[in-house]
Formats: C-alpha cells, structure tokens, sequence
C-alpha cells in the first residue's frame, strides 16, 4: 500500500507544470556548456554558464537593485496598455467609423522601430522614469488592442439580443454578455503585452539611463563583461516569466469557467 501512495505521488511529481520547463531548461544549460567545451569558444565570445552563476551569485544585491527601475517601467507601461487598450478597443469593436480612422492608425504606428523614437521620449521627458513607462506602454498596448478587438467581435448577436429581451439596459448587457466573452482573448493579449513591456523598458533604459538592467546590459556590452551581461539577461528573462504567471492567475481567478482553464485543471489533476 505504501509503495503504491509512493509510486503515485512520483508520477505526480514527474506531471508536475514546474518540473518540465525546469528539465528543458537544464538540458540547454548542458547543452550550452558541452558546446563550449566542445568546440572550444573563448570566453569573450561565449562565456560558460558556471561563469554567469559566479556573477548572479555574487553580484545578486546590485543585480536586484537594478531589477528594479526596470520592474516599475514594464508595470506601469503594462497598465497604461489595460487602461487604454481596452477602452479603445471597445470603441473600434462598437463603431465601424472609429474603426476605419483609428484601427489603420495602430497598424501603421507598429512599423516604426520604438528604438528610433525613443530618444525623443528622453528628449522631452529626461532621464527619469516617465520615458521607460512610455516605451514600455507603446510596445504593449497593441496586443491589448488586437485582442480586446477580436473578443468583442466574436461576441454572439443572439445572446446581446436576448439580454436586452431581458430589459437589461447598456451597462448591463456589457458586464453580462460582452465583457465576460470577450475576457480571454483580452488575457491573451495581456499576456503578450506583459512580455512586450519588459522589452519596451529595457528599449528606453538603452537610450537614456543610469539605472535598471537596460543599462546594465549596455554598461557590461562596452566593457565586454559577458558574464554580467548574460547575468542581466537572465534577470530579465526571469521578470518577463514572473510577470506572466502573474497575469496567468489573475486570468484563473477572473475566468475559472473558461475552457482553456478547465483543460488546466484536467492535466493538472
């Protein structure tokens, strides 16, 4: 009996969500490592993964300083992608003449490179927060956008139709029927967004700071210090995963009858 409870809770362990991306992730660290070993990178090119583990572990209290400025500009260039995403969304979902004047607008604006811009944000705004919070905003609120767009597009007429049959007025009717379909596709967006905006802050740390790890990365490339900067590269990669999960809860709490979360009750169990 007790070897079975064993055997059971083995193969729960081995199911586990973490442990899956944490064996891949082993296998490239090995990989990374042989393939220096094997074909004999020098260290200025490539440095070993035992080297970045050196810098992490003894530069961490200046690594997570710098962690950071970094955090505040993809949070608060995140939220301003909700704040005014979704609204514009809902406008170019609810009017065919908001969508023709706005909607091309969006498009165009995602062809120019945010690196070239940016320089104007420091320009007008200086050297503080403000012009990472903008870069991390305008590489953010597209995704938002598109996907708010097509949630509120494929919500059914016949449902619209049959809540205003109920007497349900506007505001009712959107928090009902429109809203609560539309919300995956939003939190796919926000999920998409969420990982833009880590590269939109680094994008305006790049131009114009003394801070964050955008300028860790740019400090360590004109000194050539690869450890470090492949250090900061896995500070922001860790940030990017963080900042998804986070959205990823916040979309089991809001939408726990979606499909797509009950397909990840049933392989979780």
């Amino acid at each position: 009996m007790s070897e079975r409870i064993g055997s059971s809770r083995a193969a729960r362990a081995l199911n586990a969500a973490w442990l899956r991306p944490v064996l891949f992730l082993v296998m490239i660290v090995v990989a990374w490592d042989l393939s220096i070993r094997i074909f004999h990178i020098p260290a200025y090119q490539v440095p070993s993964p035992l080297d970045v583990v050196v810098v992490l572990w003894q530069s961490w209290p200046e690594l997570l300083s710098q962690t950071w400025p970094t955090t505040y500009a993809t949070v608060g260039g995140f939220l301003l992608s909700v704040v005014f995403g979704v609204p514009i969304a809902m406008l170019i979902a609810g009017s065919r003449t908001v969508e023709s004047y706005v909607y091309p607008l969006l498009v165009f604006s995602q062809s120019i490179p945010k690196v070239a811009i940016a320089p104007l944000f420091v320009v007008w705004f200086g050297f503080g927060l403000l012009p990472k919070v903008i870069s991390a905003f305008l590489l953010g609120f597209f995704p938002v956008v598109v996907s708010a767009v097509q949630g509120f597009k494929s919500v059914d007429p016949d449902m619209v139709d049959l809540a205003r049959a109920m007497q349900g007025n506007r505001l009712q009717v959107f928090l009902a029927v429109n809203l609560p379909h539309a919300l995956p596709a939003i939190f796919s967006g926000l999920k998409v967004s969420v990982t833009l905006a880590v590269v939109g802050a680094v994008v305006g740390e790049f131009v114009g700071s003394n801070s964050g790890i955008g300028y860790v990365l740019q400090r360590s490339i004109g000194t050539f210090d690869l450890p470090t900067m492949f250090a900061a590269l896995v500070i922001l990669a860790l940030l990017g995963v963080v900042l998804f999960w986070i959205v990823d809860r916040i979309e089991r709490l809001v939408i726990p009858w979606h499909a797509s979360q009950r397909d990840n009750l049933i392989i979780a169990a």
